[in-house]
């Protein structure tokens, strides 16, 4: 079988942060000067991009990078009680029966996910997690891996729950999978043209086998 090098993001694509992320959000509304973030509001977000998120919301673009540096913070101490999306750790433990490489890209902090995959016995899973603050996508970080790992684009697969994600993926070249658990509606998402879209972990295998 040949082998593909599956990059998941972390935040709402394998552990469940999207409640915990959105009452961050809402603590530091004052401090940063946007809306707090109702669950209507919360439905009204999820069906927009990133940079329409940022539009509608009000937030200075200056503030951003010391808005996610602060979340990262406080979403340190949620640490503990944040589970996995159902379904996602036996999808990742079959991906990586079958001879696949998984790795995690994320705007959150490398010491906030090695402490989730460790509490959750998931860090054995992954051979490398790369972190870094984009605003609008992860470009940058995916073709840096490529470089780094030595990959070409046809090798890797990833799996993201925003249309950021999707993207990302298509400048740099690589296959897209996404997932309508996370933060983006099924129809933001498809409005991007993902190569693959799912509803349940357990689809990850087909679309990966699909894939090869």
């Amino acid at each position: 079988m040949t082998q593909k090098v599956i990059i998941f993001d972390f935040d709402g694509t394998i552990a469940d942060t999207v409640d915990a992320l959105v009452n961050v959000a809402n603590r530091l509304a004052v401090e940063f000067g946007y809306i707090q973030i109702t669950p209507e509001e919360l439905s009204i977000l999820r069906n927009l991009t990133s940079r329409e998120i940022i539009k509608y919301s009000g937030i200075s673009i200056f503030k951003i990078p010391f808005l996610v540096k602060k979340v990262k913070s406080e979403l340190k101490n949620k640490i503990p009680e944040l589970k996995p999306i159902t379904g996602i750790q036996e999808a990742l433990i079959e991906l990586k029966n079958q001879g696949h490489r998984l790795g995690i890209i994320t705007s959150n902090s490398k010491e906030n996910v090695a402490e989730f995959l460790k509490i959750n016995q998931l860090d054995c899973l992954f051979e490398f997690v790369y972190s870094g603050v984009t605003i609008f996508g992860k470009t940058t970080i995916i073709n840096n891996v490529l470089r780094q790992k030595q990959l070409k684009p046809q090798e890797v697969i990833y799996v993201g729950d925003e249309t950021r994600d999707i993207e990302a993926s298509k400048k740099a070249n690589i296959k897209v999978v996404a997932v309508t658990w996370g933060f983006n509606s099924q129809e933001a998402l498809s409005k991007q043209k993902p190569d693959f879209l799912i509803n349940h972990p357990s689809e990850l295998l087909n679309v990966v086998n699909m894939s090869l």
